[in-house]
């Protein structure tokens, strides 16, 4: 891998080895060098006149000056296209900014482009695009994971410093386990999801990518803070967590939740040789470990898909070929027609389950069973918060797959086990690098601590990635 180190280019720039233009320029050319990856669906038109415009900018006003940014095509950016990497959106340009990418732009950073993912979010590999898959930086023909696969591999593969995606079940961890990076899934309204194409709202939320901690931090401390645009953003104040990060807290006086032992079982011989690892590192650093079981886990997955597919059943409702998008003029039912043609296989087979359950005579039956056993995670949360500082467990039971292995929907499902309680509670989740399987690939461990103690999880992970 080749993954690039911010702090570093920044001094580059500032010893006159190198220019913010030119080190943009650099990355250009190396993105078409890895066109074979898939990765970048659009790349911005105005990019090397920002990237001019912010090499006069006061450093002390633009805490990301100079940064590039590589932003997941469900986001909006004026005057670059917003596919969700499908065929309904293909040729739709927004008309404004979201609210992240002007805090960004407000901050010096550079936007280079738009990269590819799962269709509408939905997918666990980077499989579903209608523009094709992306591929894994390090293993043609494996998957990197999903659904922000292109967010994933544009870091990996050293093409930007960091990159946007987002997360309704695991869809920025579990592709930064599979590349071997950092993925940062924060607290349900810490960040504005104001511009994002909404899949599954009570769940989604913007996360961010980077090949080190401190990096993951200046991003967030740009972006985070309440928006009058998007009614479920905190009100808390922007946070300050890359204090934190440089101050990082001592081991030995940090006390990390684990999952019981019959929670493991189903894991990857290789992820748990890393795991275990893991453990016995962080045991010798003075790390305190307790058992600890989040109640209804078993109810992770089937809880998840039901609310995901029924939020996500009302959210693509208006994808109907009447108002914005591709539209099918072939039959004389317009809206069947485009929804039928727009729409790839996944994306219709989690609409068509959402509706079921959301159905008369099912909503009891499924959508109010799966809210009650939300509470329950909630509250399992809660209690584990109490007594330690942060829950540590495997990004994923597997290791990346070739394309095209997983075949049957509800296998693909199950790859989420451990991601997308974290979204049903809201609670902040983050996956580091932890160690490679025999064969090299990479093999991502998964923090999570107490709703809006973003900043003291960023800290753990800063101090756990020194150790290994």
């Amino acid at each position: 891998m080749h993954v690039l180190d911010y702090a570093q280019d920044v001094q580059s720039v500032l010893e006159n080895k190198t220019s913010f233009s030119g080190m943009t320029e650099d990355l250009l050319k190396r993105i078409n060098d890895h066109q074979s990856l898939n990765v970048f669906l659009s790349i911005n038109p105005n990019v090397r006149s920002e990237a001019k415009h912010i090499e006069e900018l006061d450093s002390a006003e633009a805490s990301l000056k100079g940064m590039t940014i590589a932003v997941k095509d469900n986001i909006s950016v004026i005057g670059m296209p917003m596919t969700c990497g499908s065929k309904m959106l293909e040729h739709f340009h927004p008309m404004y900014d979201a609210t992240i990418i002007q805090r960004l732009k407000q901050q010096g950073a550079i936007i280079l482009g738009k990269v590819n993912m799962d269709e509408f979010a939905m997918g666990s590999s980077g499989e579903t695009s209608y523009f094709g898959p992306t591929d894994h930086p390090q293993f043609p023909g494996y998957v990197p994971g999903g659904s922000s696969s292109g967010s994933a591999v544009s870091v990996a593969a050293g093409l930007c410093h960091a990159s946007l995606g987002s997360d309704t079940g695991g869809s920025v961890r579990q592709p930064a386990a599979f590349c071997g990076i950092y993925g940062f899934k924060p607290s349900y309204g810490r960040i504005s999801r104001y511009g994002l194409t909404a899949f599954a709202s009570s769940l989604d939320q913007i996360g961010i990518f980077s090949g080190d901690v401190p990096t993951m931090g200046l991003v967030f401390d740009a972006i985070s803070g309440h928006d009058q645009y998007d009614s479920t953003s905190s009100e808390l104040p922007p946070v300050s967590s890359y204090q934190k990060i440089i101050n990082s807290p001592n081991l030995d006086s940090l006390t990390l939740a684990i999952l019981p032992e019959q929670e493991l079982t189903g894991l990857d011989k290789e992820v748990r040789r890393v795991y275990d690892d893991v453990l016995m590192k962080l045991s010798r650093h003075g790390v305190t470990f307790i058992h600890q079981t989040i109640p209804g886990s078993k109810a992770w997955i089937p809880t998840y898909y039901i609310l995901a597919t029924a939020e996500a059943s009302s959210n693509l409702a208006r994808f109907d070929g009447v108002r914005f998008g591709w539209r099918d003029q072939t039959s004389s039912d317009m809206t069947t027609a485009t929804r039928s043609s727009g729409f790839g296989a996944e994306v219709k087979r989690r609409i068509m389950l959402g509706t079921y359950v959301l159905s008369s005579g099912y909503y009891d039956a499924y959508y109010l069973k799966a809210q009650k056993a939300r509470r329950a995670i909630v509250n399992g949360y809660t209690s584990i918060f109490s007594t330690a500082d942060a829950l540590l467990l495997p990004t994923t039971a597997g290791l990346p797959f070739k394309r095209g292995e997983k075949k049957d929907p509800l296998e693909m499902y199950l790859s989420d086990y451990f991601t997308v309680s974290s979204n049903i509670a809201g609670v902040p989740a983050i996956s580091f690098p932890a160690g490679l399987s025999s064969e090299g690939f990479p093999i991502g461990m998964q923090l999570q601590t107490g709703l809006m103690n973003d900043e003291s999880l960023l800290a753990i992970t800063q101090s756990i990635a020194q150790v290994l």
